[in-house]
């Protein structure tokens, strides 16, 4: 019986590169308290909750997160990031317990590799069932604290900030 070798260049053999070094700061145990804004004239919300950030191969990262979610109830979320050479560019999407969408991610490093820009389209929160662009940034403020906001593009051609979450490893 022939048996093939895999050659370290091919599709099926990728080593991890730079970008990928990047995403490993990720994995660990976190906690992680949100500042939520849904509507204007209505309270900020503060759900709580933890993420487990492992890595698959060193070239993929995935982040499941369990906790609460804004007006009550519990929730689970998957996020998985990577970076597409080909592409030259960070990948992921991201699924929750609480919808049916799944939310596909496209986006860049800064110039410092302190901060990442995610991008994607989804069901906008006006409940119009129309689709909005959206941006979620993450930027590591030390190797044990960072900070995710969530930005929506407007029908005004302005991004709004409605989420910050504060993610502190365990």
């Amino acid at each position: 019986m022939e048996t093939t070798q895999t050659q370290p260049d091919s599709p099926m053999h990728a080593e991890p590169q730079k970008e990928h070094q990047w995403l490993q700061k990720l994995v660990g145990e976190w906690t992680y308290e949100t500042e939520v804004k849904m509507e204007s004239g209505q309270p900020t919300e503060n759900p709580t909750g933890t993420e487990t950030v492992r890595s698959v191969g060193g070239l993929w990262f995935l982040a499941e997160g369990q906790g609460e979610m804004p007006g009550g109830g519990a929730a689970t979320t998957l996020m998985t990031l990577g970076y597409d050479p080909q592409k030259q560019r960070y990948v992921g999407t991201w699924i929750g317990s609480m919808m049916t969408y799944l939310w596909v991610y496209e986006g860049e490093l800064d110039a410092n590799e302190t901060v990442l820009t995610l991008n994607s389209d989804g069901p906008s929160m006006t409940g119009d069932e129309k689709m909005a662009k959206y941006r979620d940034v993450i930027e590591f403020k030390s190797d044990d604290y960072r900070v995710m906001t969530s930005h929506m593009l407007g029908d005004d051609g302005q991004w709004h900030h409605f989420m910050t979450a504060h993610y502190r490893r365990k």
